[in-house]
């Protein structure tokens, strides 16, 4: 009986510490091909429409370096370093940027990319440069 009831407690305990992100992905994409390492990120689709995050892991001061291209459509790519959510850059259809910005420290880096509507033809990279 104890054996079982240990077995339960663990199995709740693993089934409440499951998908605890401070930011949660939801989307609709078609053509959608996506890479999440420790330091680096990509995203690249035919069609994208909602919220794709990123997590990275830095292990010391630097900023991100960022890539992106869209056809169409908008988006806005977010950093959270330590709490506080705050714009990278916007992009439009027809555009592209190659940059670096946002300051960070050693800990989780959160990459939010955000479209209001659908998006065509785009692609996203991001790293951590230290």
């Amino acid at each position: 009986m104890k054996k079982i009831v240990i077995l339960l407690v663990s199995a709740m305990l693993a089934l409440s510490l499951a998908g605890c992100g401070k930011y949660v992905s939801s989307y609709k994409a078609l053509g959608f091909v996506h890479s999440n390492k420790s330091d680096s990120a990509y995203m690249s689709f035919a069609s994208f429409e909602g919220r794709m995050v990123f997590r990275l892991k830095s292990s010391g001061e630097g900023d991100l370096k960022y890539s992106a291209r869209l056809e169409s459509g908008s988006a806005v790519v977010y950093y959270d370093f330590y709490g506080d959510k705050q714009e990278l850059f916007s992009i439009s259809g027809g555009e592209g940027a190659d940059s670096r910005g946002g300051y960070v420290e050693a800990g989780t880096v959160y990459i939010i990319v955000e479209t209001d509507g659908g998006c065509q033809n785009g692609e996203f990279r991001f790293s951590l440069d230290e």
